[in-house]
């Protein structure tokens, strides 16, 4: 491929549905000149309770479809996905393919008092990836992690200001300020939309981490050493798929426009 139709090509996002979108729009804003594709499995969400065989099955039938469309290279916007499939899809795709981790060093750096929360999805919590994490960097550093069942599905259905979505994200923070964490990380890509909601519960004194800002720089960082930066005066340009069902567009474009 020479350099100019590389460089011009698509990045493909995949997520278990709308969650990476909040990753989509820290690319957005580090790459303004790059071109998207977006593929939300919303038909498959949430990964987080599913085996990991399964999840990399989806995984991989969503790269083929975006390599078909002519990524020239691969974010994985979901935690979960990345710690099940991450290392079999760089096996097997020749492209740069950027993954998701929950942020554990940079939560610890951040923390005062050594006590750090973590929201995850089971999937993520249970991990080897989330566990070797928790190894290298959490020595000195109480972790409270707190499984958040069913939150996923009430983002993928936009009902961010649900009462029902608040009283899940009340009854999931309470562990983590009972511990007296300083700084929670928010450890799937689905949180950031309601963020607003977990910082008025946890209070203005707590800081909430995400890695979208830094997949952002990473990406940047791998598609100019390979020589695949677009190099040319374009504004993005975003296509959005997905598996589920019809009214998933329009939920999209209504996330989207939060962000």
């Amino acid at each position: 491929m020479c350099p100019a139709i590389a460089g011009s090509a698509p990045v493909g996002v995949m997520d278990s549905g709308v969650g990476g979108l909040t990753v989509l729009k820290h690319l957005t804003r580090q790459l303004p000149h790059e071109h998207f594709i977006y593929f939300a499995d919303s038909a498959y969400a949430p990964y987080g309770n599913q085996s990991a065989v399964k999840i990399q099955q989806r995984c991989f039938t969503l790269a083929d479809i975006l390599v078909a469309q002519g990524a020239k290279a691969l974010v994985v916007a979901c935690n979960t996905a990345t710690a099940a499939a991450i290392s079999p899809l760089r096996e097997h795709f020749p492209l740069p393919i950027i993954g998701m981790e929950p942020a554990v060093k940079p939560a610890a750096a951040a923390s005062k008092n050594n006590v750090i929360g973590v929201l995850a999805t089971t999937g993520t919590l249970q991990s080897a990836q989330f566990a070797a994490l928790l190894e290298h960097y959490g020595n000195g550093v109480q972790v409270v992690t707190q499984a958040c069942v069913g939150l996923v599905e009430r983002i993928e259905q936009g009902l961010l200001d649900h009462p029902e979505t608040i009283g899940l994200l009340q009854t999931y923070c309470q562990p983590l300020i009972a511990a007296g964490a300083d700084t929670i990380v928010l450890g799937c890509t689905h949180y950031p939309f309601v963020r607003h909601h977990i910082q008025q519960i946890v209070g203005p004194g707590v800081t909430l981490i995400d890695t979208g800002s830094a997949v952002a720089k990473r990406l940047q960082q791998v598609l100019a050493e390979k020589g695949l930066l677009n190099n040319a005066n374009d504004q993005n340009q975003l296509q959005f798929l997905t598996s589920g069902a019809e009214e998933t567009q329009g939920i999209m474009r209504q996330l989207w426009k939060t962000l």
